[in-house]
């Protein structure tokens, strides 16, 4: 949605200057740029020169599955990392939250009971349907925010800072400490390169699932192609601390998360799961059209997703399963937390303007 309040926040992301007209036709009073967007769902702001540097998560085929089409509540890992961040960053009603990289802005959804204003910014339009319908959103560049500075008391980013280069990673924080007020927070949610040696186990459940791949037990592709964008700027946790320095942040609470039983869980019994509904799609296509061309493995996909979303919104008992598989995914933060590894969750804090 497009609030007033959001429209009297924003600023023109090419030289900062006031934004005049409707949402769906804005223009900076300053350079003159025009501006558009949806006016039922979103505004776009993005920067009219471009950068060189672009993510794969504008590309189409990185959300055939249509996950983002709807939000259900969140579970297994998705339920940690929300509560990571509810514990991390704990806004009060009169903070002004930024979502980073909002995505489909289903966090956004889920954390509304904060009262907060809250604003997601993500650079390409695959929001969901109740996200349009409800939540502040907009399109943008996160190394050159539409806002004036210290707009922002709180922000996070969840699998995002993954997706950036050094120097584009850089130029995020920097923007991110500009719109936050001397003091703010930003939540991150992101790994480094360097991992410790538990996650040796990771390697055997990933081995696993390459071999289940190569027997048709489940499908790995959509995976592959969303982690083909990753860049893993970051070696290791100092690496981390000087980046953090540099841009204006110092490290506040950090918590490590290296996901042995949810490597197993998302990896290995979910995507079984996912793959059982996606044949089961085909099949029942199969039957309904006998002189059709047979659904293909995407729709077939996206219907299993459709489906199994649709499942855990009337099944009691689905969710309850859910909530279990969550509860001993949480077990590999409580058991491992403390040892340094490649996924964490930091909360940093806002100390200078960045250099």
């Amino acid at each position: 949605m497009i609030s007033a309040q959001l429209l009297a926040l924003v600023r023109c992301p090419d030289c900062g200057g006031a934004l005049r007209g409707t949402p769906d036709a804005l223009v900076c009073a300053s350079c003159g740029h025009r501006f558009g967007g949806d006016s039922s769902a979103y505004l776009d702001l993005r920067p009219h020169v471009e950068f060189e540097e672009r993510t794969k998560y504008l590309d189409e085929a990185l959300h055939a599955d249509a996950r983002h089409e709807q939000v259900s509540p969140p579970f297994l890992g998705s339920k940690v990392r929300n509560d990571m961040l509810r514990s991390f960053l704990a806004p009060a009603p009169a903070d002004r939250v930024l979502d980073l990289g909002c995505g489909s802005g289903r966090a956004l959804l889920w954390n509304r009971d904060w009262q907060s204003t809250m604003v997601g910014i993500d650079i390409a339009p695959y929001f969901a349907e109740q996200a349009r319908a409800s939540v502040d959103l907009l399109l943008g560049d996160l190394r050159k925010l539409p806002f004036p500075d210290a707009t922002f008391t709180r922000a996070y980013s969840l699998d995002v800072l993954e997706h950036l280069s050094p120097d584009a990673l850089r130029a995020m924080l920097r923007e991110a400490a500009r719109v936050l007020t001397p003091g703010g927070q930003l939540f991150v949610y992101t790994h480094v390169r360097k991992n410790a040696r538990i996650a040796v186990v990771l390697k055997w459940i990933n081995g696993l699932a390459r071999r289940l791949e190569r027997a048709g037990l489940i499908d790995l592709r959509q995976e592959r192609l969303r982690k083909s964008d990753h860049v893993n700027p970051l070696a290791d946790i100092p690496d981390l601390r000087r980046v953090a320095a540099e841009t204006g942040f110092r490290i506040r609470r950090i918590r490590y998360y290296t996901p042995v039983a949810g490597g197993f869980i998302e990896n290995i019994l979910m995507r079984v799961a996912e793959r059982r509904l996606a044949r089961r799609a085909q099949q029942m296509a199969a039957k309904g059209r006998s002189t059709a061309a047979p659904l293909s493995d995407e729709d077939a996909l996206k219907a299993a997703r459709t489906t199994g979303k649709a499942r855990i919104d009337r099944s009691p008992a689905l969710r309850g399963a859910l909530t279990f598989f969550t509860a001993i995914m949480k077990l590999d933060v409580v058991l491992f937390g403390r040892i340094e590894s490649g996924p964490f969750f930091a909360l940093l804090e806002r100390v200078e303007p960045p250099r």
